[in-house]
């Protein structure tokens, strides 16, 4: 999956936020300042090209939703990530973040106490 530019994953954060939006609906949730309504609709129509959104035309106006979704992105970005930067050591990149983040050891405890309990409702 291609990564998206920043321009293009701030649309994508709002039309996913959105569920369908015009390209009004998604300036007005932009946070200021807000991109003019040709750059949005140019940005719209790259994500289009590159299969992460998709219109219906209702009367004069597009209404775009996402073609991907959310999570999927999401799960491809932080893999990507995991390969690129922590040569695929999920414990390396948790060891990183956990350093960067300050954790105590207790939130570290209730972290892998939490995840273990997801992981059981999962199976």
């Amino acid at each position: 999956m291609v990564q998206l530019t920043k321009a293009e994953e701030q649309i994508m954060q709002v039309l996913w936020t959105l569920g369908e939006g015009t390209v009004q609906d998604i300036r007005e949730k932009m946070e200021t300042p807000k991109a003019a309504r040709t750059t949005v609709a140019t940005v719209l129509s790259i994500l289009e090209n590159k299969g992460f959104v998709k219109h219906n035309s209702v009367g004069r106006a597009n209404v775009y939703l996402p073609a991907i979704a959310k999570e999927a992105y999401s799960k491809t970005q932080l893999f990507g990530l995991l390969k690129n930067y922590f040569n695929d050591s999920f414990s390396s990149m948790a060891s990183f973040f956990a350093k960067e983040s300050n954790y105590t050891v207790e939130e570290l405890d209730r972290l892998i106490r939490d995840t273990k309990e997801e992981l059981k409702k999962e199976k």
